[in-house]
């Protein structure tokens, strides 16, 4: 079969991305021909993949879109694929992978009346509607069941057309035999004592992910506490406004920002905590990383995935509505107990190996190869 996959943007570190790339890579697999339509590609081209970025250019990101899809028509006109499988929503899906929240959801309870009348508005309204319309033909896969409801809700989409997959995270993020000496080199390489304390942060969007609320609890940690804390944000995002607030909290030395990398493995098996309270998240695929790395959580209960922390108990997951005084507290007794952390981290290796944390490229390949499609 000829698959097209359409995602906005592609580069190595995104999780949407890697998911992405391992699904297609699975389609490949099974025999298939791999297509992808973007307008941004950072990173190698898989052998055997036809990658085509779009040439078009827009001040505004909804214009953009509109112009890719436009282009990406006249393509498809030309040369006909057997399935068409989209990242972002946009019209004309067979499949269409739910990494986003419902947007209609969001501009009704966050936005204020008069941004409905705005052509952002419209653009990505219609882009919903066009994949969960009760008489559009997409199939939805679903990594989380938190938004189901909600596409139910505003667009009264047939049950039946939602799969939800199990996660996928990559077995390389399992802690390997040799994780000690991983951890001993990774703390001399960062120059981090046997009782320095490293707290990480992992994911693109910092504010999103709640990077300012991460830096408030370590400014209140007690002080001996954070003479030997040391936390490091790493992702895809510009960190300058919150290098201002550590450096108005007087955090200096003990924060470090880094670029999105491919040696994360590292990093949770070097950590001693995960530090993740984020103000939303469809599923939060960092969190089971680190639970398979053997690393603690302490992650707001939002994400869809940190029911997983609490089902493993490999962590602590933080009450609704979220109180930055809580997440002061938990983050200070979670330093300073290393038999709970050492506790957690067994937990979080046990459940690992009996728990289906990694077949969701597999199961998206069936739905997307499946015969009722068309």
């Amino acid at each position: 079969m000829q698959l097209a996959f359409v995602l906005y943007k592609y580069f190595p570190f995104g999780g949407l991305q890697r998911d992405f790339m391992r699904i297609a890579l699975e389609c490949q697999q099974r025999g298939h021909q791999i297509r992808v339509y973007t307008l941004i590609w950072e990173g190698d081209v898989p052998p055997g993949f036809e990658v085509l970025v779009a040439p078009v250019k827009a001040m505004f990101n909804h214009r953009r879109n509109e112009k890719l899809s436009a282009w990406m028509e006249a393509d498809l006109a030309k040369r006909p694929v057997d399935r068409l499988i989209g990242f972002n929503k946009m019209p004309g899906l067979d499949v269409y992978y739910a990494a986003d929240g419902c947007f209609e959801d969001k501009a009704q309870n966050l936005r204020n009346a008069l941004y409905r009348r705005w052509g952002r508005y419209r653009h990505f309204a219609e882009y919903e509607r066009a994949v969960f319309a009760k008489d559009a033909k997409t199939e939805v896969l679903m990594i989380s069941e938190v938004q189901q409801p909600l596409f139910i809700k505003h667009y009264d989409t047939p049950l039946e057309r939602f799969h939800l997959l199990p996660p996928g995270i990559a077995l390389d993020r399992r802690a390997p035999a040799d994780a000690p000496q991983i951890r001993a080199e990774f703390r001399r390489e960062f120059g981090l004592a046997d009782d320095d304390l490293l707290v990480v942060q992992i994911g693109s969007g910092f504010k999103t992910k709640g990077v300012d609320r991460s830096l408030k609890a370590l400014a209140g940690l007690p002080s001996a506490l954070k003479k030997r804390t040391r936390l490091f944000v790493i992702g895809q995002d510009d960190p300058k406004v919150f290098q201002l607030q550590s450096a108005t909290l007087g955090l200096g030395e003990h924060v470090q920002f880094l670029k999105g990398r491919s040696d994360i493995p590292r990093f949770l098996l070097g950590a001693d905590l995960l530090i993740h309270p984020a103000y939303n998240e469809n599923t939060g695929t960092v969190l089971l990383e680190a639970l398979v790395a053997g690393l603690p959580v302490l992650v707001s209960a939002v994400c869809g995935y940190a029911h997983y922390i609490a089902e493993a108990d490999c962590g602590r997951v933080l009450d609704e509505p979220f109180e930055q005084a809580q997440l002061n507290d938990y983050l200070a007794t979670m330093l300073k107990d290393d038999a709970a952390r050492t506790a957690w981290s067994r937990h979080g290796l046990a459940f690992a190996d009996t728990a289906d944390l990694y077949s969701m490229p597999q199961h998206a390949a069936d739905v997307i190869l499946a015969e009722h499609h068309g």
